[in-house]
């Protein structure tokens, strides 16, 4: 199992790293395109769409991002879907996480689908507008979910007592929460550094933020994209649980499935815009 999954990501950082250096930003979000729609695709299954529907939905949305790619929207998306996606995911992030695995499927298969779908669309169009940023800035976003899951991980393996949402996934403590909010300030922190000192290509979030808004600012946004990507990974997890499966696919060995891989990216992506979005 760790051989296999030590290939899978060997070979995901060698097609992923060239498009995210490349000089155009085409090559990235044709990249993220493809792995969406597969996100799609898994998105589907976990609620129900068998066979041909899920693989419909999937590339209904890989569509839907090709003409947002066509339009232009993947280098400066109108500021409006990042506060869209913002209103989606806090709100209907609170009713997931209160109804449960139980109460997921008393909304329609259609609305579930559509809510999915549309979180995965605004995530790729976030991705695709981060990487037209810059590299430092996508980094410095991609950083803060590494960095706050991560933390997470070992604060609530040291410290962890209080489960989080055991029905949900019971390996999540409040203590690791709270760890991964305290990591990400300390990302923070040594990243602004990095950026005085450093000829960078770009902005990071973080000095983006503090320069516009000062350093309260950002340890608020910065504690709030912590909880918004642990909310991602719990509804994820919130989804499988109610279709009753480990994975949300089998497409990368070792790995599960793309949904596995990016679910706490998908809510920090779009919000870390609408963030950075406020004059």
């Amino acid at each position: 199992m760790l051989k296999q999954r030590v290939i899978t990501a060997l070979v995901l950082l060698a097609v992923l790293l060239p498009a995210l250096f490349a000089p155009m930003h085409w090559p990235f979000a044709v990249l993220t395109l493809v792995a969406i729609g597969a996100a799609g695709w898994e998105w589907a299954r976990l609620n129900g769409v068998a066979g041909l529907g899920a693989a419909a939905l999937g590339t209904l949305l890989a569509a839907a991002c090709a003409a947002a790619l066509w339009a232009g929207w993947a280098v400066n998306a109108p500021v409006a879907v990042w506060w869209l996606a913002t209103l989606v995911w806090v709100l209907g992030g609170a009713w997931a996480l209160k109804v449960g695995p139980a109460g997921w499927p008393a909304l329609s298969q259609a609305l579930r689908c559509a809510l999915g779908l549309m979180a995965l669309w605004t995530a790729w169009l976030a991705l695709a507008n981060a990487k037209a940023a810059g590299i430092n800035f996508i980094l410095s976003v991609f950083c803060l979910v590494w960095a706050a899951d991560i933390a997470a991980y070992f604060g609530g393996k040291s410290f962890g007592k209080r489960k989080l949402a055991p029905t949900i996934s019971p390996g999540k403590s409040w203590e690791g929460v709270w760890s991964g909010m305290a990591g990400v300030v300390v990302l923070a922190v040594l990243w602004i550094t990095l950026d005085r000192r450093l000829d960078v290509d770009s902005a990071s979030l973080y000095s983006g933020l503090v320069a516009q808004h000062g350093p309260l600012f950002l340890a608020a946004v910065l504690l709030f994209l912590a909880a918004m990507s642990v909310v991602g990974d719990l509804v994820e997890s919130l989804v499988k649980r109610s279709a009753g499966a480990k994975d949300s696919s089998r497409l990368l060995p070792g790995h599960g499935g793309v949904l596995d891989r990016i679910d706490a990216l998908l809510p920090v992506f779009p919000l870390a815009l609408a963030m950075s979005s406020i004059p």
